[in-house]
């Protein structure tokens, strides 16, 4: 049957690809988790790559690693609007299959940089280029039925979370099996893998001359006016979801070290405590966003940015290691809700021309929050102590929910 009837306005994106959406998720989920396999698994030995590039005293080794491992998601941040608008001109698909066959490549060349320049080089042009992940998101949450979105989202935040969570473990044992070099290319090969079922199993709809059609159909009827007011506070809202996850990272080794932790227990013990407000996310975050799809994104959104904020205090006085860890996943698990639910919205809230660019700024928003997040948590910590990076953080989420309250009412 000809998804143009004579006469009528032609149908929807999500409605085109209604019988896909449910396949391109699971290849989706596939592709997310082993891109972000690939990218977080050298956390354990980066710095043991840059002491092999040529790279001598302990502080010029701390200070290269951190730049290279932030290079990918400052890359990301810039492009993904380009990508999402790309993808609004060109397909959701064709998107995916350059970010996954950009990887593989980039991955293959990492693995035989020769100093320290080539590889923050090569990690920002894996941002610049990549981005699975984030075309993953443009493209389910276009397709999937609206009723359905927020749980198909959080179905893939779910993948990527579960990336994010096992890649360090496999990088540190996969350098010992076959060396810190052998390890790209395995990560390569998991991405070329991701590469061709995308390629051969992903299936899209996509037509952009109906696109046009539609749009003008939608303007001779009503006009939909973008309210900007409402943009902001959901790429604020995004902004804060990364930055309030990271805002602990370049304390917490220290501060773990400052509740009794012994030095050579300091790396894995933080380790674990960076894992688990991902694993806590794992656990509820396809459950919040079937939640939006019932109760309303806004209300889901609010509350997770209240209860998170209130979670974040009781971090500061914990005496524990394994305290933190618990908070760090109670933490994890109301954050989960978040950007389902303000995918979803930001969907909506834009005409069907323009939301692979929307979604596209919103990634953009979420990594610029996992850049800016440990900036701001380190000279908070140095200028006014560790615990005040918790106090900070958690007020900041509490007035970032009273943005969004203002905004539900515009």
């Amino acid at each position: 049957m000809s998804h143009v009837i004579q006469g009528a306005m032609p149908l929807g994106y999500a409605e085109r690809n209604e019988q896909y959406w449910r396949r391109n998720l699971v290849v989706c989920v596939f592709g997310s988790f082993t891109t972000l396999v690939s990218l977080s698994m050298l956390l354990p030995f980066l710095p043991l790559y840059v002491r092999q590039l040529g790279v001598e005293s302990q502080r010029a080794v701390i200070e290269w690693s951190g730049v290279a491992f932030s290079a990918t998601f400052l890359g990301t941040a810039v492009t993904a609007p380009l990508w999402g608008r790309l993808a609004d001109r060109y397909g959701r698909k064709p998107m995916l299959v350059r970010a996954a066959v950009g990887m593989a490549v980039v991955m293959s060349l990492i693995g035989v940089a020769h100093s320290v320049h080539q590889l923050v080089a090569l990690r920002l042009i894996a941002g610049l280029v990549g981005g699975y992940a984030s075309a993953s998101t443009v493209m389910i949450g276009t397709q999937a039925p609206h009723e359905r979105a927020g749980w198909a989202l959080g179905i893939l935040s779910t993948g990527a979370l579960a990336g994010n969570l096992a890649g360090p473990l496999i990088g540190g044992l996969l350098p010992g099996l076959i060396g810190i070099r052998g390890t790209f290319f395995a990560g390569a090969g998991m991405i070329a893998v991701a590469a061709l079922a995308t390629i051969f199993l992903v299936k899209e709809d996509f037509h952009p001359a109906d696109a046009k059609k539609r749009a003008a159909h939608t303007a001779s009827t009503h006009a939909h006016r973008t309210n900007y007011v409402v943009v902001a506070a959901l790429l604020a809202t995004a902004m804060m979801v990364l930055l309030a996850n990271m805002s602990i990272e370049p304390i917490i080794t220290v501060y773990i070290g400052s509740l009794g932790v012994t030095a050579d227990r300091v790396a894995r013990i933080a380790g674990v405590v960076m894992a688990c407000s991902a694993l806590g996310s794992m656990l509820t975050a396809a459950r919040l966003g079937a939640l939006a799809d019932r109760i309303g994104s806004w209300n889901v959104i609010v509350g997770c940015l209240v209860l998170t904020g209130v979670a974040m205090i009781p971090q500061a006085f914990v005496h524990q290691w394994w305290q933190l860890a618990a908070l760090r996943v109670v933490m994890g698990m109301t954050l989960a809700g978040l950007l389902p639910a303000i995918s979803k919205l930001a969907r909506s809230a834009v005409d069907e021309r323009s939301s692979g660019t929307m979604l596209g700024y919103l990634q953009s928003a979420q990594f610029s929050g996992q850049v800016v997040g440990p900036v701001i948590g380190g000279q908070i910590g140095v200028w006014f102590g560790l615990h005040s990076v918790f106090f900070a953080t958690g007020s900041l989420l509490i007035a970032c929910a009273g943005l969004a309250f203002w905004a539900r009412r515009r």
